[in-house]
Formats: C-alpha cells, sequence, structure tokens
C-alpha cells in the first residue's frame, strides 16, 4: 500500500441534485444518530458495546421501516456507521470527546460514498449513485487507486468533494540529516516562527485584521428575528468572513511548512500544550488565530512525503531560559522579557531566538548528533 492522499474539488450541482445532496447528508445524519442511541442503549442494558457490522445488518429492517432510506445510496449509509465507529475508537484513544448526536443545524454536513463513483476528466464531471453526473472544477489529475469520497457543504453553501487516493507508491526512504541540515522553530504571537538561524517569520494575524468587521456582521445578526431571511442572509455575512479568515491563514501556513520541509532535512519542534494555553484567557485569542496545531501537522505530513524527519522535545524543556552558548539557567526571566544578556558569558540573546536554537540544539542532543 502506498501513500494516501486527499484531492479536494469544488462541485456544482443543479437544484435537483441539491435536493438529492440535502437527502443524503439527513440520511447520513439520521443513521449515525440510530447507531449512537443503539449503542448507548445496549451498553447500558448489557453492558457490551454493538459492532458497526451489528448496525449495517439491522439496516434492512430499518430501511422497510422508513421506506425514504431506500432513496439513499447504501453504501453511503454504512458510511455513516463506520464514521461513528472511528468515532468511538478516537474517544477510546484520547479519553475524551465522547460521540455527540449530528443536529440539522450544525453548517457543515457530509456523506462518504465508499465505491461506485467516477471521475471524468475531459467532462469535468462525477458521477456519484443515486445523484448522477455533477459538474466539478477537476483543476488537478491524480494517479492512483480511487478509495472513499466525501461530499460536504460550507457554512457559505459550497459544494465540495474529497476523493482519498492511494498512489500505490513506496514511501521515500528517511533521508541523512545533521547538524547542518537541521533547523530549529519556535512558534510565537507577535512573530509566527522564529527559526535557529535569527530568521523571524511575521504573523499575518488573519483574525485581528478582520475582527472590527466580524464584530459589526455578529452584532447585525444578533438583531436579526430567528428565523428569518434576513437572519439567514446574516449568517451568511459571517460565515463568508470566516470562511476569507481560515483561507488565509491555511495559504499563509502551506507556504511556510512547504519552503521550511523543501530547505531543510529534519525540523525540530517543541511539543505545546495548545489545550492549557488556551486557558489564559489574555492570550487565548491570539493562539487561537496563530492556529500553531494546523501548522504543525502540515510540517508533519508534508515531511513524510519528501522523507524529511521531524524532531520534537517535551513541552517542559526549559528552551526558553537557558543560554544556547554556555548553559546559564535563567530561572527569573518571565514573558514581558524579550531579549536578555547572559551574567555568565555575557551573550546578548534574543529570547526567541535563544529558544529556537535551544530546541535544535535539545532534540539533535537526542539523537546524539551535537558537535558532528
Amino acid at each position: 500500500m502506498g501513500m494516501l492522499r486527499a484531492y479536494k474539488y469544488r462541485i456544482y450541482p443543479n437544484k435537483e441534485q441539491e435536493k438529492l445532496f440535502f437527502q443524503h447528508f439527513g440520511a447520513c445524519r439520521f443513521i449515525y444518530n440510530w447507531g449512537l442511541e443503539n449503542k448507548i442503549r445496549t451498553y447500558e442494558s448489557d453492558g457490551k458495546s454493538i459492532s458497526r457490522f451489528t448496525l449495517n445488518k439491522m439496516l434492512p429492517d430499518l430501511k422497510s421501516e422508513h421506506v425514504w432510506l431506500n432513496e439513499v445510496n447504501s453504501q453511503s449509509l454504512q458510511g455513516a456507521t463506520l464514521n461513528l465507529e472511528n468515532a468511538f475508537t478516537h474517544f477510546f484513544r484520547e479519553k475524551k470527546g465522547f460521540p455527540k448526536f449530528k443536529s440539522r443545524k450544525n453548517p457543515v454536513q457530509s456523506f462518504s460514498v465508499p465505491q461506485g463513483y467516477n471521475v471524468d476528466f475531459e467532462t469535468h464531471k462525477i458521477r456519484l449513485p443515486k445523484i448522477g453526473w455533477v459538474k466539478t472544477k477537476l483543476h488537478r489529475r491524480y494517479k492512483g487507486v480511487e478509495k472513499t469520497a466525501t461530499v460536504s457543504i460550507t457554512p457559505t453553501g459550497k459544494f465540495f468533494i474529497s476523493i482519498l487516493i492511494d498512489d500505490e507508491k513506496d514511501q521515500p526512504s528517511t533521508q541523512h540529516f545533521d547538524e547542518n541540515t537541521t533547523i530549529g522553530v519556535d512558534v510565537g504571537i507577535k512573530d509566527f516562527a522564529i527559526l535557529s538561524n535569527g530568521e523571524k517569520i511575521g504573523n499575518p494575524r488573519c483574525l485581528k485584521q478582520s475582527l472590527i468587521r466580524m464584530k459589526v456582521l455578529q452584532r447585525r445578526l444578533s438583531r436579526k428575528q430567528k428565523g428569518s431571511k434576513n437572519r439567514d442572509k446574516a449568517k451568511r455575512a459571517v460565515a463568508k468572513l470566516h470562511e476569507k479568515i481560515h483561507n488565509q491563514r491555511n495559504d499563509f501556513q502551506h507556504k511556510l511548512s512547504f519552503r521550511l520541509v523543501c530547505e531543510n532535512q529534519a525540523i525540530a519542534l517543541e511539543t505545546l500544550n495548545v489545550d492549557g494555553m488556551l486557558k489564559n484567557h489574555k492570550l487565548a485569542q491570539h493562539i487561537a488565530d496563530a492556529s500553531w496545531s494546523s501548522f504543525v501537522t502540515q510540517l508533519e505530513y508534508k515531511a513524510q512525503e519528501q522523507g524529511k524527519t521531524i524532531l520534537r522535545i517535551g513541552q517542559f524543556e526549559p528552551s526558553t531560559k537557558i543560554c544556547n552558548k554556555c548553559g546559564y539557567y535563567n530561572r527569573d526571566l518571565t514573558l514581558v522579557d524579550r531579549e536578555w544578556i547572559c551574567p555568565d558569558c555575557n551573550t546578548h540573546h534574543d529570547r526567541d531566538i535563544n529558544a529556537a536554537i535551544n530546541i535544535k540544539k535539545f532534540a539533535l542532543d537526542k539523537q546524539n548528533l551535537i558537535g558532528i
């Protein structure tokens, strides 16, 4: 099995196809909630969990009871039970986030198509079971074995399809790295990323740039009567601005992560407790705006694709307070101090650059590569 990649395309259904999409969204949501209810009830009565295979065997009887389910692709319904199983697997692994019932009011809805769809790059159309050929912006081709396709709608009313592809290529072997081909990265708020070579990459602060406009739009939304068309328009305007902020942040992070992975054989990062940091109400909005977690995720999968290495140090390593020259520990350093001078060797430190250098040193030290 090769590497799995997802290709996302925007689709343009006609009015009839839109109705069928919403019918699939509703049916898959119904099956998910029905499966979750059965799992909870079975566990409370028998103390045992019911598997998705058992749930799938119960689907024919459920279709007899609810005839409208027959109008939906049967494999999409089974995809809903698979999603439920995955939600429970995630819950047991992470020990948090017990699966919740899905709501029709959620602006993001989706359904999966495990197989039976066709992609035509010549006519820019995709054929979906029970729906037919749908106009699609197929802006890039792919090669490999087609796996599950997922159709979704965004809060702004745009439809997308994401196709999972097995490229059938062997994963590239991990490239050799040393002290000269490794870079340390310290993420921050004022500067988004600080590199061990002294470079600072500014934070675009996408949310902050649009915050005044966001407050205006949300104030308008709060004044609209619930259930009215004007409220729907106001809600759509807020969603559009959120989408713009997300796209700006995503574009910046993709370009930066691609550059860092291309330029270096290994990247050293600090493990961050983002959930804990968000409890600081003075910095929570800035931390959420920076979105460090998604940036690290992008670095990891891009590095895997190119055979590069991601090195990590523990979240409690004192990377900021240690002098990278002589190892002096400055226990009096506070968050306000952006620069400091080492009392032992008189080296002038920029707080963030010093942290990035130490992150690189600690990571390489664990690999026994210091001084090579």
